[in-house]
C-alpha cells in the first residue's frame, strides 16, 4: 500500500477512529461498573490515585490501538510521524501518571519498571530517529509497545488493584 493512500484513505481513519472510541467507551464503562463492585475491607481511595487511575487509562487505552496502527501502517510518512507523535505522547502521560498509582497496592510494584522503560525509551527512540538509526528507532517502539502489552496483562492480574476492580 503507497503512503499517499494510506494518508487519504478515509476507510482507513473511519476505522482508526471508531476503534479508540469503542475502546474509550469501554474504559468508561468498565471504571463506571467497577465503582458499583466491593473493595477490600477497609479500603479508603488514596486522595488523587484516583485521578491518576482515570488519566493513566485514557491514555493508555487509544495508545493500545494507536500503537498498532502506526507500527502496521507504512513508515515515514507524514501520517506515520503524527500518530506516532500522538502515540509517544499518551505513551508518557501513561507511564508518568503510573508512578501515581503506587498508593493503590501499597507502593511500587515491578510493573513501576515498564513505566521506568518508557520514560527512557521514548526520547531516545526518538533521538535514533532523528540521527537517521530507524532500525534502532524501530526496535526501541516495539520494545516500548510489547512493554505496553506485558504491563497491561500484568496489572489484571488476580491480586492486582485493576485486576480486583475490574473482575472483583
Amino acid at each position: 500500500m503507497a503512503a499517499t493512500t494510506v494518508a487519504g484513505n478515509t476507510n482507513v481513519w473511519r476505522r482508526f477512529a471508531v476503534a479508540t472510541a469503542i475502546s474509550l467507551a469501554v474504559t468508561l464503562l468498565l471504571l463506571s461498573l467497577s465503582q458499583l463492585t466491593t473493595r477490600p475491607a477497609g479500603w479508603q481511595p488514596p486522595s488523587g490515585a484516583y485521578i491518576a487511575l482515570y488519566v493513566h487509562l485514557f491514555t493508555v487505552v487509544p495508545a493500545v490501538p494507536l500503537g498498532a496502527f502506526v507500527l502496521w501502517a507504512p513508515k515515514g510518512t507524514a501520517t506515520h510521524k503524527l500518530l506516532g507523535r500522538i502515540w509517544a505522547a499518551l505513551m508518557m502521560v501513561t507511564a508518568i501518571s503510573s508512578f501515581w498509582l503506587q498508593t493503590l497496592n501499597g507502593g511500587l510494584s515491578f510493573i513501576h519498571l515498564f513505566s521506568v522503560a518508557t520514560v527512557v525509551s521514548i526520547p531516545l527512540s526518538i533521538w535514533r530517529a532523528r540521527r537517521g538509526d530507524i532500525k534502532g528507532h524501530l526496535r526501541t517502539m516495539r520494545g516500548v509497545y510489547a512493554g505496553l502489552i506485558a504491563a497491561g496483562l500484568f496489572a489484571v492480574l488476580p491480586g492486582r488493584f485493576l485486576g480486583s476492580l475490574l473482575f472483583g
